[in-house]
Parts: C-alpha cells; sequence; structure tokens
C-alpha cells in the first residue's frame, strides 16, 4: 500500500510540473509537423509542395470580403464624387490584378495561369462587399487567388476612401466555396457580422 501510494505521489508531482507556469512542453518533431503540415520539407522548414503527381482537374474558388464605412464615405461612392476616382470600379480591376499575381505576394504559391477571374464591388447600405470567383484547371487549387482577390480590393477601398474616413475596417474575409481537388467540395457556413460603433 505505501509503495502504491508513493508512485501516485511522483505522478502527482510529475503532472503538477508539466502544467506548470512557464514550463514548455517539449517541441513536435519534423515528421509530426510533415504529417500534418504540407508546406514542410524533410527537416521540418517551410518549402513549396510538389505537386507533379497530382491530376489536372477543373478548380474553382469564391470568396467575400466587407469594408465597413461610414455614411459619409457611402454617400460620396454613390455619387462617384471622391477626387481618386470611381471606387467601386478602381477596386474591382485591382482585385482581378492582384489574383494573377498571387505567386509573387505569396512566398509558396504556385504560379497558375488562371482559366477566369471574376471580382464584384457593391456598395451597400453600411459598406463595401466585394465578391471574387477564380478558376483554373491545373494541379493545385486556386484558393488563394479568390481569396487575395478581396483583399487587394478591399485596402483599395480604404486608399481611395481614407480621406473621407479614417475609421475604416475591413472584415469577413473568408473563403466561401471551393471545388475540385481530393479535399472535394466545401461551402462555408453562415457568416456573423460585428457593429461599428461610433467613437464620439
Amino acid at each position: 500500500m505505501a509503495k502504491k501510494n508513493i508512485l501516485s505521489s511522483r505522478r502527482v508531482k510529475k503532472i503538477a510540473m508539466k502544467n506548470r507556469p512557464g514550463v514548455r512542453s517539449k517541441p513536435k518533431s519534423p515528421a509530426y509537423a510533415r504529417k500534418n503540415l504540407t508546406h514542410m520539407d524533410t527537416r521540418g522548414r517551410a518549402a513549396m509542395v510538389d505537386v507533379g503527381q497530382k491530376a489536372v482537374t477543373a478548380r474553382r474558388a469564391v470568396a467575400e470580403a466587407r469594408v465597413m464605412i461610414s455614411p459619409e464615405l457611402a454617400q460620396r461612392i454613390r455619387k462617384n464624387s471622391l477626387t481618386k476616382g470611381n471606387v467601386l470600379n478602381v477596386a474591382r480591376l485591382a482585385g482581378i490584378q492582384a489574383a494573377k499575381r498571387t505567386d509573387e505576394l505569396i512566398p509558396l504559391c504556385h504560379p497558375l495561369a488562371l482559366d477566369s477571374i471574376q471580382v464584384r464591388a457593391q456598395l451597400r447600405r453600411d459598406h463595401v462587399y466585394l465578391w471574387s470567383e477564380a478558376k483554373v484547371t491545373a494541379k493545385t487549387g486556386v484558393e488563394m487567388e479568390a481569396l487575395l482577390a478581396v483583399a487587394i480590393a478591399a485596402l483599395t477601398v480604404i486608399d481611395m476612401g481614407k480621406s473621407i474616413d479614417r475609421g475604416i475596417t475591413v472584415e469577413g474575409l473568408r473563403m466561401l466555396e471551393k471545388e475540385g481537388g481530393r479535399s472535394g467540395h466545401f461551402v462555408a457556413g453562415k457568416a456573423t457580422r460585428s457593429r461599428r460603433v461610433a467613437i464620439t
């Protein structure tokens, strides 16, 4: 009985030491990282995924984002009275241009010859809604191209409207849908929105 109590006491002390603040757990091995993260080489370093053995398939991705703006900026966009020009048209073109250069901006992305990239920019009551759809026939997916399109379009809205509204924020940047490849079809759930609080 005494021996059993000693073992139990040692086990409790071991658990307490492991959970003590400031004590770090043992880092995962490169083999563990390679098993769970595709962008890892045999030494655990970041690397581009080898897609040489993958099949060429039709792939599609859809993304969205919202740029929250003030009533004054919304009115100026609606009237197309900003000195820098038509916000919605410029944002749309910026998104298209960005999608075509994704591999230059995100280090481990493969260069892709896009079949199609569409970007929409719509003024709504309190925000500019951005939507993109990218298509490609390739060995790897086109999600980052769709996401980058709406991200750069959103930043373009900020750049063109910041003289009127310094409090512009970007919300809900996400992938809505993905098709093609081994992971199959993905559709995102319903998005939630946060309220913009005016500071007086």
